[in-house]
């Protein structure tokens, strides 16, 4: 997998989920792009390397990055906060998380997957290809956002897409989903997923369990998701998933 924009086209990997809601597939990572009447924000923001993708992904759709009214992050972990430095520090963006979040993505906590996790893994192909790919994507020189707040509800009801936040902890102690009510969609980030480098399976899944701070808290959190309405799912990794939410956390937890 390469990080070069010639290697990533936003005509292809760049689609439009719901009505001004897009999901921007990176080569392991996903971002989402909200927009409506008052502007648009981000959710995530991939690896490091990632940031020309960004970037190529919001001039595709003729916005502006100086002008992100915020970008949104649903966890700390390196493949989802790889240009909030960036955004923070050339433009001004806020960079909001879930009060539970604010030290680890400010870089003062640390709930990433650790090197001895993944090393005494690396004969499996797979996994090697995956922690080859991950430092080529800046993974072992992410920059905090040291700026990052927390987020309350009417803050995140004044965003695009008046996005509500549902805390699901155990991959990390803040992550969340973000509900778009307005837009039937849900970001899951990687309460669970839709397929990763490491499966061999697609469709509604968790990621492994080394991956979590705590395997069995993230599979009990998403029962908190019972109840809710959303029939467009966007996961941190893999495809958007067109069904009902009930029905993905039926066959994830089977």
């Amino acid at each position: 997998m390469q990080h070069q924009s010639q290697a990533w086209n936003p005509a292809t990997n760049v689609s439009e989920q719901a009505p001004g809601v897009y999901l921007a597939e990176g080569p392991a990572s996903n971002w989402i792009v909200v927009r409506d009447h008052t502007g648009f924000m981000l959710i995530d923001s991939g690896y490091p390397a990632d940031r020309p993708l960004v970037l190529d992904s919001l001039h595709y759709l003729d916005l502006q990055p100086a002008d992100a009214l915020a970008l949104l992050i649903t966890h700390g972990h390196v493949d989802h906060t790889g240009s909030a430095a960036h955004f923070s520090e050339t433009y001004g963006t806020p960079i909001l998380c879930a009060p539970e979040e604010v030290a680890h993505v400010q870089g003062k906590e640390k709930h990433q997957v650790t090197f001895g996790k993944v090393f005494v893994r690396a004969w499996r192909p797979r996994v090697f290809r995956w922690m080859i790919h991950v430092i080529k994507a800046g993974a072992l020189t992410a920059k905090p956002s040291p700026e990052a707040l927390a987020w309350d509800a009417e803050k995140l009801r004044s965003l695009p897409g008046s996005p509500e936040a549902i805390l699901l902890p155990g991959h990390t102690p803040g992550n969340v989903a973000i509900l778009l009510p307005e837009a039937g969609v849900i970001a899951v980030g990687d309460s669970f997923v839709s397929g990763h480098p490491l499966s061999r399976k697609t469709g509604p899944q968790m990621l492994h369990p080394m991956y979590h701070t705590d395997p069995a808290a993230a599979l009990a959190a998403t029962h908190r998701l019972d109840g809710i309405k959303a029939t467009v799912i966007l996961p941190g990794h893999g495809p958007a998933l067109h069904m009902p939410l009930p029905e993905a956390l039926a066959v994830l937890r089977n």
